[in-house]
């Protein structure tokens, strides 16, 4: 369904008691993303909270698409799938062979449906016209600031339109934007995304290149700016397919040649001038839950910004897993599942992305094998497949288990898994967030396969017996003083993998330990260690796992150790997941800190939580990590 507008997706919420108001004067700086964190990781992703006293003119709205009912409603259906369910029916329409004229008559309800489906620009000016700043300055709009180290408040939920000088076709896209002044953020495009391209044609053309912002509206179109469509489809059409109505679209009062959404809260319209200076952004606490560095990027020049007369600002943050991003990660691997399975990699029954995953790090794919050699085939073409190229590990399953059923899918990996031979690794484009990767944006993936195998696929020097599952914590704790946790609960469930928090302090030192744990007779039937940092505690499942996808460059960090019997071999494979240096890792670039809120913001919530009515006291979830840091903000536990 369309919603008329952001304040009716307000109003819904609100009725089906999904939304809390906070009438409690709370400031955007630090203070609305620091109860924001608490609600949205309190379970199920909490509420959505709309901040009616900002010491702005607006409210702010926050959380909105943060659970997957919220996220249902936002897209106007009653389950993710039901989007794939419906755009692989239109795949099989379109391809389906037609035998005669009723054949092709029957299609042209859908070709019309299409045609509905395509946005419009209409004439004169929208809702997002209805005031306009006679001086634009959008240090009037309330902000946020979300995190202690940020480099300054960030516009976090922008839905920002370009096009391409040559062709004139529009993309629309989400990228952070810092404000510098009353006319001036930046403008956080990577090098891999569409705006950026835009950028470099005006380059070319030494031209002033004309951009505008929306933020609210239809809560579709944020979801539709983050998709990862090809570059020559319209996200306004997705989001015309989602919302089963055409979106309406005005023109710029000062950038004409740009078209935005007439419904929108805000608009916000500038240029980027490519005989700019670039400017020093950053840091910024991202989705991976640790700081983006800072780096140079455009600048953005503002000149309008215009908005409805009930208008609420919208905004998100990003930090620590769970977040609100969440769940529109969710969304897209469920509404995308049908277009790689149809258009690519037919092979496909399903995938899931993994909240400590962070989206890119970690992906599992469930194919339906009937070959050898099938899940390399796989693994390919979906690295090839446009916003996987950014994926780090590929985990890979088959029909013979559920993969949303982590436990049994990691039983039947490692059932099938041979760690010499059945882990594929490979280089390639990386998110230019990625601070594991030696080089910025270019590092190491890994696949692992744990597929049943055909007899072509396995290798008889290899074998493995499950008798080492009776290991003594204690005994590798004794041997190794560096090793403060080791977590062998997975060992219990049949799933040979251990986690171990381990204290580097040396040059090769978890190659080393690698090898001196693998020699141990215990050890026998393990197939895989991974090392996190000693700051982490490794029997917390969740949050290692986090760590871990974050700091590991698979091709660089890993360490196969062999133990021979008879005439075989066992093999386990060590992942170093620990913090990587100059002194110990000849790791040349800065490595940053993850995020937590500071002890100021923390108290001040602290205080202020029994005026909030929102409901019982939720501490802070940044005291569980304060301890995980390094450096001067470091807190030893």
């Amino acid at each position: 369904m369309a919603w008329k507008n952001q304040q009716q997706f307000i109003e819904a919420l609100d009725k089906a008691g999904e939304l809390l108001r906070i009438k409690t004067h709370v400031d955007p700086n630090l203070e609305i993303a620091e109860i924001t964190d608490r609600i949205s990781k309190s379970g199920n992703g909490g509420k959505a909270l709309l901040f009616e006293n900002t010491g702005y003119d607006f409210p702010v709205l926050m959380n909105a698409y943060g659970s997957e009912k919220r996220m249902c409603m936002a897209l106007g259906v009653d389950h993710l799938d039901d989007v794939a369910k419906e755009i692989e029916s239109l795949f099989h329409l379109l391809s389906s062979p037609k035998e005669n004229i009723i054949d092709k008559l029957k299609l042209l309800p859908k070709l019309g449906q299409f045609a509905s489906w395509m946005p419009k620009v209409k004439k004169g000016r929208g809702e997002c016209q209805e005031v306009v700043m006679e001086n634009p300055d959008i240090t009037k709009l309330p902000v946020i600031t979300c995190w202690p180290k940020d480099g300054g408040p960030f516009v976090t939920l922008p839905v920002i339109h370009t096009k391409d000088p040559n062709t004139n076709s529009r993309n629309v896209g989400m990228y952070r934007m810092q404000v510098f002044g009353p006319i001036l953020t930046g403008m956080h495009w990577h090098k891999h995304k569409v705006s950026a391209k835009h950028f470099n044609e005006y380059k070319k053309l030494n031209k002033r290149m004309p951009v505008a912002v929306a933020l609210g509206g239809d809560p579709v179109y944020a979801y539709s700016a983050t998709a990862p469509l090809p570059e020559n489809v319209d996200e306004y059409m997705l989001a015309g397919f989602l919302r089963k109505k055409k979106v309406e679209l005005v023109k710029c009062i000062t950038q004409p040649d740009v078209e935005v959404p007439a419904d929108a809260d805000f608009i916000i319209e500038g240029y980027v001038d490519p005989n700019d200076e670039l400017i020093w952004e950053g840091p910024f606490g991202d989705h991976t839950g640790y700081y983006s560095l800072p780096d140079f990027y455009p600048r953005f020049h503002i000149t309008a910004i215009t908005h409805k007369k009930n208008a609420v600002y919208p905004a998100t943050i990003v930090g620590i897993p769970p977040q609100e991003d969440a769940w529109l990660g969710k969304a897209t691997e469920r509404i995308f599942l049908a277009p790689i399975k149809m258009t690519m990699v037919p092979e496909i029954m399903d995938m899931d992305m993994p909240v400590e995953g962070v989206f890119h790090n970690l992906v599992i794919t469930k194919i339906k094998k009937e070959y050898a050699g099938q899940g390399q085939k796989v693994m390919n073409a979906m690295w090839g497949a446009g916003q996987m190229m950014f994926n780090k590990i590929l985990v890979m399953a088959d029909e013979g288990v559920s993969i949303q059923d982590y436990e049994a899918l990691a039983k039947y990996v490692f059932k099938n898994l041979n760690p010499a031979t059945d882990i594929a690794f490979a280089s390639g484009p990386m998110d230019v967030l990625d601070h594991s990767c030696s080089k910025l944006g270019f590092g190491g993936k890994m696949c692992i396969d744990g597929t049943a195998k055909y007899e072509e696929e396995k290798d008889e020097a290899y074998a493995f017996r499950a008798s080492g599952f009776g290991l003594w914590e204690s005994l590798i704790k004794e041997k190794f003083s560096e090793v403060h946790v080791v977590n062998a609960s997975l060992l219990k469930k049949e799933i040979p993998c251990l986690i171990i928090s381990v204290e580097k302090n040396r040059p090769g030192h978890i190659k080393e330990l690698h090898e001196q744990i693998c020699a141990l007779p215990e050890i026998e039937g393990v197939k895989m260690i991974l090392y996190v940092e000693h700051t982490v505690d490794a029997n917390d499942l969740t949050t290692a796992l986090w760590r871990f996808c974050n700091n590991l460059d698979p091709k660089r960090d890993y360490h196969l150790g062999k133990q021979s019997f008879r005439n075989s071999y066992s093999a386990c494979m060590g992942f170093d997941g620990t913090r990587k240096t100059k002194e110990h890792d000849n790791f040349q670039r800065d490595w940053p800190n993850i995020i937590v809120a500071d002890d100021e913001t923390i108290r001040l919530i602290d205080e202020k939580w029994s005026q909030l009515n929102i409901g019982a006291f939720i501490p802070s979830p940044s005291l569980k990590f304060k301890g995980q840091m390094y450096g001067e903000e470091a807190v030893v536990k």
